[in-house]
């Protein structure tokens, strides 16, 4: 097609990418009509739906700033996804200009993208990769080339491990990445929680799962085992608005029970945590 954007180039438009979904649930317009079918449709089984994703950037947000800020210079975005306002190295460098980021992902849009943005960013980088295989991405060269792992690196997996299946062992990723870390090295991951989910939310993780190749809320017990055993930083695995919440907060909007939310009372928007090395 001679109108067809350069970003999407090489990719199959005729199926949904979990990145691209996202996307459109942020209000952003690199997605495909597959996308928003798939995004328009989630959202009206989980009304709540946009709002918990821009919970979890948000978490992303406090996360990033609250290491920076803490003296952490490097940071692993596993999952990195399409690139949005708020990336991980703005963040950081905005506490820290010697921070640098490596992004990893797997879809085509999400890596041109970020490199896109990235071009005129010495100390960010985007490197097309499968996160699940961390000695593949702890080898790459756009990775080593920026990353000293001698020295304390946050890796972080943002709502990306409830895509990843029992059989692939998520709890070993993660882990594999921890043995990596040096000393004073981060782990910060988000996940979807089964524990008393309403139908609703069931319904649209079923239509994911048959959508776009499996998603896989977990309960929280197993969530916690992914952080390999390490301390945990406080407040420890919360509701991700329960983070280091700060007054600039979005609202996340109305709870997803099935029956209007109570006066004051905030949606479930899953956990999330950070552990040291």
């Amino acid at each position: 097609m001679l109108d067809e954007p350069w970003w999407a180039r090489g990719v199959d438009v005729t199926r949904p990418s979990s990145a691209r979904v996202y996307d459109v649930h942020l209000g952003g317009s690199h997605n495909f009509e597959v996308d928003r079918e798939l995004a328009e449709r989630a959202a009206r089984m989980m009304p709540s739906l946009p709002s918990v994703l821009r919970a979890n950037r948000s978490f992303l947000r406090r996360v990033v700033a609250h290491l920076a800020g803490a003296g952490i210079t490097q940071f692993l975005d596993l999952g990195s996804g399409i690139p949005t306002v708020g990336n991980v190295h703005e963040i950081a460098q905005r506490v820290d200009p010697r921070s640098r980021v490596a992004y990893v992902d797997s879809d085509l849009v999400a890596v041109a993208h970020s490199r896109a943005i990235l071009r005129d960013a010495p100390r960010a980088t985007a490197v097309r990769a499968d996160f699940r295989d961390a000695a593949a991405v702890l080898s790459h060269p756009g990775v080593t080339g920026l990353l000293d792992f001698d020295e304390p690196v946050a890796v972080l997996f943002f709502a990306v491990l409830h895509f990843v299946p029992d059989d692939d062992d998520p709890a070993g990723i993660v882990a594999a990445y921890a043995d990596a870390l040096a000393p004073g090295g981060h782990l910060a991951l988000s996940h979807a929680c089964s524990d008393d989910a309403p139908s609703s939310t069931r319904q649209a993780a079923e239509m994911y799962s048959e959508r776009i190749g499996g998603f896989y809320p977990r309960p929280l017990r197993r969530i916690a085992e992914m952080f390999a055993g390490l301390p945990m930083l406080p407040p420890g695995l919360v509701d991700l608005t329960d983070w280091h919440p700060d007054t600039d907060a979005p609202d996340t909007g109305t709870p997803d029970t099935g029956a209007p939310g109570a006066p004051g009372e905030r949606p479930r928007t899953g956990p999330g945590g950070v552990a040291v090395k």
